[in-house]
């Protein structure tokens, strides 16, 4: 078989086709690939530098974050510290008060065992001076008087 001419002017058109985007289309479309791939590269540098900031960044917030602990494990010390002084105060105030008041409790029971005292010498006194009355009243009772020298009498 024999080309036609129908054939061989598909060829041509198909040539002249082609030549016409080798020259006017594919230089733009070459142009927007290259301007692509530029920015594919770019965004692939950008986003690679964009993991080395987070790695800085990381490693800066994890340093900060120690130097925070620390920081925050010095104040919960010196708070606890306080707190033990504050306790270790009041624990001492309380002794001082406990001591005060135990001291002005004794001096009050002292001072009521001494007129606990005082009273019942006044009572033993007065019961004292009622007996020896009584006693000097019956011994000068004539009648008592010789009531009891009947007794020893009688005995002998």
């Amino acid at each position: 078989m024999l080309p036609n001419a129908t054939l061989i002017g598909e060829m041509i058109a198909f040539a002249i086709l082609i030549w016409f985007c080798v020259q006017f289309i594919w230089p733009h479309i070459n142009k927007a690939i290259e301007e692509r791939q530029l920015k594919i590269a770019e965004g692939l540098d950008a986003a690679e530098r964009a993991r080395a900031e987070l790695r800085d960044a990381d490693s800066k917030v994890a340093a900060e974050i120690k130097v925070a602990r620390q920081q925050a494990a010095e104040i919960i010390d010196r708070a606890q510290q306080q707190a033990n002084q504050i306790l270790d105060k009041a624990r001492a105030d309380a002794i001082g008060e406990i001591n005060r008041l135990k001291a002005s409790a004794q001096d009050d029971i002292a001072s009521m065992a001494q007129r606990a005292r005082e009273e019942l010498r006044e009572k033993v006194g007065a019961l004292a001076v009622q007996g020896a009355a009584k006693i000097v009243q019956r011994e000068i009772d004539p009648a008592a008087h010789k009531a009891l020298l009947d007794q020893l009498a009688t005995e002998i």
